[in-house]
């Protein structure tokens, strides 16, 4: 019987491709420790995004793969997940207590964007993340209404804003400061001042991820956004009406040209089925999105159906990844947030906090 050793060890958990991260763990360097005692193995895993959901999945594909080598009698699996601030915009530095900026973006309205961000987001902390949202649409703040936050934040010094809470998320948005029906009747240079402000000058708790929800198009905001915001990657909404995807594919555009990664695409209203005798029916087209990732080289996050009860729930403030956390839906945001972050997972890491800041004093 041959001698169990490390490099046969990871001979065969290379043989297990992670479906998130699409490549084995090995080569995602996730494998952070093999202990061999006689035919007991300990393997030690390190994942970059958050994925509760399938941690079970992964440790039993791994300990499947370790037991079978000849000589090896048991296999035990530890899982643990440690995030990490990836690279942003080479002219900017990230922001203090927020690891990632995930922005969310879409090149027209009502293709359900903020209902996307918001469960999304809630869906990365299901899964084990530390995460804030920024409603970033001045004209139009949707998420204090989406996740059932009233009152206005706190100052504790008068200069800087406490973030709301609701669901273990960090919120912000401008609909905190001002009545709900009181419309903003402001320029351009007023937002993007408004935009960074928000998110400057409020005091996020240690984020793994910022969500950023953009309003739609490709205008001040969102060169703002990405001009002066350091984001880590950016996830394109749209549905599959050529309509939507011809504007969708201007804010890809948009993003590529200030160098800020797209995580990819999702589809939204992707079908509709009826609630009454079941029939499947492509209401806006179908498949668009899809196409639109394979054209521009980009990943499809996952396609989300058209039904009823995930206006209801977002707009009663409870979104569905919390009210109805098993549902198909549910499954389908939380599968999306583990892509995207697996997606970010494989990018540069930002090593600009390990930097000090050099002052230099006249004396």
């Amino acid at each position: 019987m041959a001698e169990v050793t490390r490099e046969i060890v990871e001979q065969a958990i290379k043989g297990y491709i992670e479906p998130h991260l699409e490549t084995d763990l090995v080569s995602a360097k996730s494998v952070k420790d093999v202990v061999i005692d006689g035919g007991k193995v300990t393997v030690g895993l390190v994942l970059g995004f958050p994925a509760k959901g399938v941690h079970n999945d992964i440790i039993a594909a791994v300990k499947g793969a370790v037991e079978a080598i000849d000589g090896v009698s048991s296999c035990e699996v530890k899982l643990d997940t440690k995030i990490v601030a990836h690279t942003v915009q080479k002219s900017l530095k990230p922001i203090d207590n927020v690891k990632n900026i995930i922005a969310v973006a879409s090149g027209k309205g009502g293709v359900g964007k903020s209902t996307t961000a918001v469960n999304l987001a809630l869906a990365l902390s299901v899964e084990g993340a530390r995460v804030g949202i920024l409603d970033a649409d001045i004209y139009g703040p949707s998420q204090p209404r989406m996740l059932g936050i009233s009152g206005k934040p706190e100052s504790k010094d008068g200069n800087t804003l406490e973030p709301m809470n609701s669901y273990h998320l960090q919120a912000m948005s401008i609909g905190f400061l001002i009545d709900e029906e009181t419309p903003m009747i402001w320029r351009g240079p007023m937002v993007t001042q408004a935009l960074e402000q928000l998110l400057n000058d409020t005091n996020w708790a240690d984020l793994d991820y910022l969500v950023i929800d953009l309003p739609p198009g490709t205008g001040d905001t969102q060169l703002t956004l990405a001009q002066k915001v350091p984001v880590s990657g950016a996830i394109i909404v749209t549905t599959p009406q050529d309509i939507a995807l011809l504007d969708a594919r201007k804010g890809f555009k948009m993003f590529e040209k200030v160098e800020v990664p797209i995580l990819g695409i999702v589809e939204n209203m992707s079908t509709h089925i009826c609630s009454k005798c079941g029939h499947e029916e492509h209401i806006f087209g179908e498949g668009g999105g899809k196409l639109m990732a394979e054209q521009y080289g980009v990943k499809f996050l996952g396609a989300l159906p058209l039904e009823t009860r995930i206006r209801e729930e977002t707009d009663s403030g409870k979104p569905t990844v919390v009210a109805e956390p098993e549902s198909r839906p549910a499954q389908i945001y939380r599968e999306i947030a583990r892509r995207a972050a697996a997606k970010l997972a494989r990018q540069a890491k930002s090593y600009a906090a390990k930097f000090p800041n050099i002052v230099i004093q006249n004396n």
